[in-house]
């Protein structure tokens, strides 16, 4: 139903939490897969590491999971700061329309309580309300989840979100960057469709035309 798809991850890491395994497997299918991340948290880099670590962390996941090096695209806002640039964001996201002019849009749902994700979400809605638009799950910072749209997911597709995630090792001491945290909600939201795998989505806006 669509072939161009854009990724709005508010921070790096965050597409590829949310919906890394979507991504490898629309990749498999020949589809055209934008990623934009709006921060690479510099201000919240772990001691040890340099301050844009994530920034060559998002290029190496991105690679893993089939994205062309120009189809990645990393702003700099600041972390816990994007309510400040609000205006700005939603420019760049309507020039991203303008210029990539996905038929679907991935962004954090509608539920995301993270004070960025929010920005990202709503403004993304404005900005793309003619695209069909779903929400990607983030557990830890829902306050709850419409799991309305599945999309199922092979174990190599997993596997694949698994390495991409094992290059983020600055966020590796977080508890949901374990592998079996994401095996285990991959098994659960496949068990809701009968299915080995899945990723779990909040449908937004979906159109058919």
């Amino acid at each position: 139903m669509f072939s161009k798809i854009l990724v709005l991850s508010p921070h790096t890491d965050d597409g590829e939490f949310g919906c890394g395994g979507s991504i490898s497997k629309w990749l498999d299918e020949g589809k055209e897969v934008h990623y934009v991340a709006f921060s690479s948290a510099e201000k919240s880099v772990p001691k040890g590491f340099p301050s844009d670590i994530l920034k060559k962390e998002v290029k190496d996941a991105t690679k893993i999971l089939g994205i062309p090096p120009n189809n990645l695209l990393v702003f700099n806002y600041p972390v816990r700061d994007f309510l400040a640039h609000r205006q700005e964001i939603l420019e760049n996201m309507v020039e991203l329309e303008n210029t990539v002019k996905p038929e679907i849009v991935l962004l954090p749902s509608t539920a995301d309580t993270h004070q960025d994700h929010q920005v990202v979400s709503q403004e993304g809605f404005r900005a793309f309300k003619k695209n069909s638009i779903i929400g990607y799950e983030i557990p830890w910072n829902n306050l709850s989840f419409t799991t309305n749209l599945l999309v199922s997911l092979n174990e190599k597709q997993m596997k694949r979100k698994i390495e991409a995630l094992k290059c983020y090792k600055s966020q590796s001491s977080r508890i949901y960057s374990s592998e079996e945290f994401t095996w285990d909600l991959a098994r659960i939201r496949g068990s809701q469709i009968a299915v080995k795998y899945a990723e779990a989505f909040e449908a937004i806006r979906w159109i058919i035309r």
